[in-house]
C-alpha cells in the first residue's frame, strides 16, 4: 500500500533538490525539479481523500510540509532577485 509520507518524503527531497539547484544558479535543472514537484503534487491531490494517517505519521507529514515550506522559502530568496532585474530590463524596453 502507498502511504502519502511517500509522497511527501519524494516532495521534500525534490525541493531540497530544488533549492540546491537554485543556490547554484542552475535555472534550467529548477525549472525541470519544479515540473516534477507540481506533477507529484497533482498526483497527491488526487490520493488525498482516500487516505487515512495514524497520529505519529501525521506529525511526520507535518515536519515534512515545514521542511518544504522553508526550503520554498529559500528557492524564493534565490530566485525574487533575478525577477526583479528582468521585469526591470522588460519595463525599460
Amino acid at each position: 500500500m502507498h502511504s502519502n509520507i511517500d509522497d511527501y518524503e519524494y516532495l521534500s527531497s525534490l525541493t531540497t533538490q530544488m533549492r540546491i539547484a537554485a543556490a547554484q544558479g542552475e535555472w534550467e535543472q529548477l525549472g525541470n525539479l519544479e515540473s516534477l514537484c507540481s506533477e507529484r503534487i497533482a498526483v497527491m491531490q488526487q490520493r488525498a481523500a482516500n487516505t487515512l494517517i495514524d497520529e505519529s505519521m501525521r506529525k511526520h507529514k507535518a515536519e515534512l510540509i515545514r521542511k518544504i515550506l522553508a526550503d520554498d522559502a529559500e528557492i524564493r530568496n534565490y530566485t525574487m532577485p533575478g525577477m526583479a532585474q528582468l521585469q526591470l530590463s522588460i519595463k525599460g524596453r
